[in-house]
């Protein structure tokens, strides 16, 4: 028991830092802007937290004494919060967020994780606390060629008594940030009658519908966090990032806060995977829509050289560095950014090989026991449809398409059923060419990587959300009865993933005798620390090299003050 209340003590303390550290973001970048929103506030700490990770992790590493000094400093940001804003509102936003934590709890408590999580995710995580920037690390693992914030993020969470069972809390508070805005947009509010639902006058329906289904989407299907790895997290932000763009489209003026929240999202999502950059097509219907006349221009001019966006772009800077520094490329395996004359570069051939192994795997062409022949002819074209159909689209995609098209009918039935004609049904232009650019990215999704990991979960879901949300903010519907729907589909989610933890611990209980009472944390082998091992054996080989006179043979060296392990 003593070990369950050190995991939600420390958690806590962890989510309400990330707040605090949203709150001083806006204090030093957004000095105007009036955010109490938790959710919106912690997402930003999370942003804030990527920077601080990877720029100090040049000179120092994530231990116990540098984590416990940023939490520390993170709870004095949320005392500032307190500070700021009224205590009715702040109570509201508590209030919410604590019924939100409680519920995400059960996700938490996990026996075994995904399979890249004792691969690579938790050891290049325990590398960060035990050492500074390390060069050509990526020569040790692939995974360490691909890394993601999250890694940085959760290296933070290193503590006393925790140690390294927090590498999986960015997952879960990445999911209750999230649920606090899409509440929000929603207009679910937990108070001392539970739940309420009050209607924003300047919410527009279509927002409402679409943050519901996304509500339902990303506990339902993402339930288990032991799977989330870096890609749900990413996936779950995406549905965030095509709200507040469907909030840009229903607006007359472009604000600062808007755009804070859509650099916001997007820069984090680029964080979690490198590929999500083909996400920034999403600004073309922003372009369209705000950036026509003059004064609109000036506005970008403005934007771009604001505080925050700097800001961003230095983290833009650390996340191609963590790459290059990893592996010699900016982004790996793109053979194009790829510098091969460098001591620790991974070879151009086998980057090349890489590039192809992905596209390989994600199109059904490998798996466990099972290659096929002439890959290089496989990945070509359309060849690998009638495979990946039989292997992947019926063992995966067609149960959780059918799951998205149920949810999708239930509620569209539910609304229209309730509802009546307002006006005759037009197609909105903007809305028009964000699906049009939704549908390009799918389109290259499917080509070249279709594997739901791969943005695929996100990509399906809004192709069928956002064209019943637009057709159903067309109809009229009583208040009464929205807020009737809402609040049992709100509650019916919450019991629906509360419900499949609760199987998935009980299924645990009698494959691994897992009790959370007793033990919550997960299992950790010592093979989760080999990858370490081999790094603190060459560091002190070259030590002792160094002594004798001798390093001919050492593939180490070190320069500035840094380790590079050379190819």
């Amino acid at each position: 028991m003593t070990n369950l209340l050190i995991l939600i003590t420390t958690f806590f303390f962890v989510s309400i830092s990330l707040i605090g550290y949203g709150t001083i973001f806006l204090k030093i970048f957004s000095k105007g802007s009036q955010i109490t929103n938790f959710g919106y506030l912690g997402i930003f700490g999370l942003v804030f937290s990527i920077f601080i990770s990877y720029f100090t992790n040049y000179f120092l590493p994530h231990d116990y004494i540098f984590n416990s000094i940023f939490l520390i400093i993170g709870l004095l940001g949320f005392i500032m919060l307190i500070k700021q804003f009224s205590r009715d509102l702040l109570k509201k936003e508590f209030i919410t967020f604590v019924v939100i934590f409680s519920i995400a709890l059960i996700s938490l408590l996990i026996f075994k994780n995904h399979d890249d999580f004792p691969y690579y995710h938790f050891v290049y995580t325990y590398n960060l606390t035990q050492f500074d920037l390390n060069i050509g690390i990526g020569q040790f693992n692939h995974g360490f060629r691909t890394p993601s914030s999250i890694f940085y993020i959760n290296s933070l969470f290193f503590l006393p008594l925790i140690k390294y069972f927090s590498f999986n809390f960015t997952a879960v508070i990445v999911l209750i940030f999230s649920n606090i805005i899409l509440l929000k947009k929603i207009g679910i509010t937990f108070s001392r009658k539970i739940i309420s639902f009050k209607k924003d006058l300047n919410q527009p329906y279509v927002i409402i519908l679409f943050s519901l289904l996304s509500l339902m989407f990303i506990n339902i299907f993402f339930y288990r966090i032991g799977e989330h790895g870096t890609d749900r997290s990413a996936q779950i932000l995406v549905m965030l990032l095509i709200i507040e763009i469907i909030d840009a489209l229903q607006r007359k003026n472009y604000n600062n806060i808007l755009n804070l929240k859509i650099f916001t999202l997007i820069i984090f999502i680029i964080s979690l995977k490198a590929f999500y950059i083909l996400y920034l097509l999403l600004f073309i219907p922003l372009y369209y829509s705000y950036y026509q006349s003059f004064k609109s221009h000036s506005l970008v001019i403005k934007n771009l050289l604001s505080g925050y966006l700097f800001f961003y772009f230095l983290i833009f800077l650390l996340i191609l560095s963590s790459y290059f520094f990893n592996t010699g490329c900016l982004i790996y395996p793109v053979q194009i950014t790829c510098f091969d004359n460098l001591s620790w570069s991974i070879p151009i051939k086998q980057v090349e090989q890489m590039s192809q192994w992905y596209q390989q795997w994600s199109k059904a062409g490998a798996a466990p026991g099972f290659r096929v022949d002439n890959p290089e002819t496989y990945i070509q074209h359309f060849n690998w449809v009638a495979n990946w159909i039989d292997r992947y689209f019926f063992n995966k995609v067609s149960d959780f398409l059918l799951g998205i098209i149920i949810l999708s009918l239930v509620i569209f039935i539910s609304f229209q059923m309730n509802s009546k004609n307002k006006n005759r049904f037009k197609i909105n232009k903007k809305y028009l060419i964000l699906y049009i650019t939704i549908l390009i990215l799918f389109f290259e999704w499917f080509y070249n990587h279709p594997a739901l990991r791969y943005g695929g979960y996100n990509l399906i879901s809004i192709i069928f959300f956002l064209p019943i949300s637009i057709y159903l903010s067309a109809k009229k519907i009583n208040v009464k009865n929205l807020k009737l729907l809402i609040t049992i589909f709100v509650i019916l989610t919450f019991i629906i993933f509360s419900g499949r933890n609760i199987n998935r611990i009980y299924k645990e209980n009698i494959l691994y005798k897992y009790n959370p009472l007793k033990q919550p944390f997960y299992k950790v082998d010592t093979v989760y620390f080999n990858e370490y091992k081999n790094l603190k054996k060459i560091i002190s080989r070259y030590y002792n090299c160094k002594l004798n006179n001798d390093c001919s043979e050492n593939r180490l060296k070190m320069k500035y003050g840094f380790f590079i392990f050379k190819n």
